[in-house]
Formats: structure tokens, sequence, C-alpha cells
């Protein structure tokens, strides 16, 4: 097993636009595991999709609605601070800020489209 060191990382990524009021920062990436800060302003939505990665995450700020399973067949949570969540991979999600919100995500296996951004 190679033990890997990362010092710094979050400070050497850049926030990203994902969607309009939606900006993620990678804060570190391995081979197996992507770890992610979400901001989202109040009202602004992240998208209905599906990834094939396993998606666990918490919120550290405001509060959001998280729909899980596709628009027909779905259930609808809010979010608050301290609450989590699990989506297994392909699992379709959306998500909307109800107030501006910060968001804390672990992706797995390794987001790649995340690890350099």
């Amino acid at each position: 097993m190679t033990v890997r060191a990362y010092t710094r990382l979050a400070e050497a990524t850049s926030a990203v636009e994902m969607f309009p009021g939606v900006e993620r920062t990678t804060l570190v990436s391995g081979d197996s595991i992507t770890l992610v800060r979400v901001e989202l302003a109040a009202g602004a939505e992240v998208p209905e999709h599906t990834h094939p990665h396993d998606q666990a995450g918490t919120v550290v700020r405001g509060r959001i609605r998280i729909r899980l399973g596709a628009q027909e067949n779905s259930k609808e949570s809010e979010v608050t601070v301290g609450g989590a969540y699990m989506i297994p991979g392909e699992l379709p999600h959306y998500v909307v800020a109800i107030e501006d919100s910060t968001l804390v995500e672990v992706f797995s296996p390794e987001r790649q489209e995340f690890a350099h951004a």
C-alpha cells in the first residue's frame, strides 16, 4: 500500500462554477475517493443528473432540498446543518438551495474530472 500525503491541496485548487450560483472546490482526490466543497446561493439548482460514483454529503451551512430518484418516481427531503445524505451510483438526483448553503461531499471512486480542477 502506498501512502500519499497532500499538503495544502485545498488552497491550490480553484472554485469551478458548475451551474449558476453553484461553485465546487476539490479539496483532495486520490485513487478511489474525491472530497469536494460545494457552495450554493439561495435558489441555485443542480439539475437532475446521474453519475457512476457513490456520493455522500453533509450540510455544513444553510439548508437544501434534495430529490432522489427520477422526478416521476422520487423522494424529496430537506437537509439542514448536520444532516447527511447518501446517493448510490446511477441514481438520478437533484438539489436546490433553500438558502445560501455549503456542502461537503465525498465521491467514490475518484471523480477524475474533479481531481485537477
